[in-house]
């Protein structure tokens, strides 16, 4: 093979991984992902940034508690200013555009600290979060001192 060849081939293949990653960097479960970890660092613009201009969020299954960014940013402000918040995916369902996650979330309550399961089933179109339905578990307080 000669070395004209071989380059042109190592730059196709090149191509078409950088390609393959760019598509996966986009999927799914990788934009879930990208929300996941700004709402762990508590980052309220990066965490804006994977939903739609006119993403819905309702406790499921139809009960509406945000639509927009707008009211997504209002809602989400004060609980990115508890110093504990954290969310930790126990499971993930990906199927298709739709990612289920089973999570375990840290914060602060008005009762106290503790932690709530819940239920996130994200619905993506294109690059976006486009409308979520929350199930949410009981809360668990931590023990008083």
């Amino acid at each position: 093979m000669s070395s004209r060849r071989f380059v042109s081939s190592l730059l196709a293949v090149s191509t078409s991984l950088l390609c393959q990653s760019a598509l996966a960097a986009n999927s799914p479960e990788a934009i879930v992902e990208t929300q996941l970890a700004a709402y762990n660092a508590r980052d309220l613009d990066a965490f804006l940034g994977t939903y739609a201009e006119d993403a819905q969020l309702f406790e499921h299954p139809a009960k509406l508690f945000a639509s927009g960014v707008a009211q997504m940013r209002e809602r989400y402000a004060a609980r990115f200013a508890e110093p504990n918040l954290h969310a930790v995916v126990t499971k993930r369902i990906v199927m298709g555009h739709f990612v289920i996650d089973h999570e375990t979330v840290t914060r602060t309550f008005p009762e106290g600290t503790g932690t709530q399961e819940a239920v996130a089933m994200y619905e993506i179109q294109g690059t976006r979060i486009t409308r979520v339905w929350f199930i949410f578990g009981a809360k668990t307080l931590d023990p008083k001192p």
